[in-house]
């Protein structure tokens, strides 16, 4: 068995949210793993910037999710993951997916319309939390306002 702890970003452009697609067809939030001596924020940061392009400004601390799996090479290894997730704004917009990642796509998807594309219910439930954070539930903002 292996533990992994990785940390990811519910990036903001207003009311949009910073999704990637997948080789696979699955629309994912960005993130990947925590290296040696780096925070989960810094993690955060750094693997939205390079798996996007995007540079993003870390607001706060979401919560945290995890899941198992078997490793694609050794179905016998049990990999536990744990993920720590952030509220994010975007300082730069343009996207450039990690093709070396499996990534194909990049976009920033309206928060209405987040839940048709995000594959997992527990990456759709961090942009709710996200939504909650920065109150966009029932209002308009832009990055200028948030502090």
């Amino acid at each position: 068995m292996k533990y992994v702890t990785s940390a990811g970003g519910v990036v903001f452009h207003g009311r949009r949210v910073l999704i990637l697609k997948k080789m696979n067809g699955d629309w994912v939030l960005p993130k990947g793993k925590v290296e040696p001596k780096e925070s989960p924020e810094h993690a955060a940061a750094r693997e939205v910037s390079e798996e996007t392009g995007v540079t993003a400004q870390v607001l706060r601390y979401l919560d945290e999710t995890g899941y198992r799996f078997r490793n694609i090479w050794s179905q016998q290894e049990l990999i536990i993951k744990r993920v720590h997730w952030y509220a994010m704004i975007a300082v730069t917009t343009e996207i450039v997916p990690l093709e070396e990642e499996g990534f194909i796509d990049g976009r920033f998807v309206d928060v209405n319309e987040i839940e048709n594309f995000l594959r997992y219910s527990d990456e759709r439930e961090m942009v709710r939390k996200g939504k909650a954070v920065l109150g966009l539930d029932d209002s308009t903002i832009d990055n200028a306002s948030i502090k």
